[in-house]
């Protein structure tokens, strides 16, 4: 197999899926950062939304979290991170396209908003989002600490980066994971215990201080134009 380059940036949540799952699965791999600031020619060239991550195997060049993270699941298939049964492997695919398509987009949307009605409107989205991953989630699925059981796998890293960062919305838009979460707390407490986690975690004034232009609504980055956009 191919050396594996990923090409990532620090600040990413969805460049951090990857690099948990590249540690978990003890893949080597070299990495290559890139300032999102002042984003060189050469990113621009092998990126065509032109963000992190991007993964580089032999020929083979890989773009967008999800599609990269199965892209490794089929290439290093050892530990498994998705559910044999094909029934179990449909679910863990269907949370990680809630996740994508409703849990982040509605994330960034309320920390993007700048109009206080907006802003309270999202944030019960986000809250009800939160609670159908409670109630039909990991509560439904897990049988132990995992959103789909006892082992760890791709749905937990879809979703453990914002968790991560939930300092964020409490620091600026005062939101909490809401009291009818007690599994998802109790996740999110065993996914910070893992080894992987804690190889690249910052403190949370990482975080704070990384989207703050995300909450005074300056943010121009693609992301922020795709989100204001979704």
């Amino acid at each position: 197999m191919a050396e594996i380059e990923f090409i990532t940036a620090e600040v990413c949540p969805f460049a951090e899926r990857t690099r948990l799952l590249l540690k978990e699965k003890g893949i080597p791999f070299t990495h290559t950062e890139v300032n999102l600031e002042a984003k060189p020619d050469w990113f621009e060239a092998i990126s065509p939304y032109s963000k992190v991550p991007v993964l580089r195997c032999g020929e083979d060049l890989i773009w967008e979290s999800a599609v990269i993270n199965e892209y490794i699941e089929e290439t290093h298939p050892e530990p498994p991170m998705l559910p044999r049964d094909p029934g179990r492997r449909a679910l863990a695919r269907f949370w990680i396209d809630f996740c994508n398509v409703k849990f982040v987009v509605t994330w960034y949307k309320a920390l993007l908003a700048q109009e206080a009605a907006a802003q309270a409107s999202l944030l019960d989205q986000l809250a009800e989002h939160m609670v159908f991953m409670e109630r039909d989630g990991i509560a439904k699925l897990g049988g132990g600490p995992y959103w789909m059981g006892e082992d760890v796998g791709l749905v937990d890293f879809t979703f453990y980066p914002w968790f991560r960062r939930l300092s964020v919305m409490t620091h600026y838009r005062e939101f909490t994971l809401p009291p009818e979460c007690a599994r998802l707390a109790a996740w999110a407490e065993e996914m910070g215990r893992r080894e992987s986690v804690n190889s690249v975690t910052h403190l949370p004034e990482f975080y704070i201080e990384s989207a703050a232009k995300y909450a005074s609504g300056t943010a121009s980055g693609t992301t922020a134009r795709d989100m204001r956009g979704a």
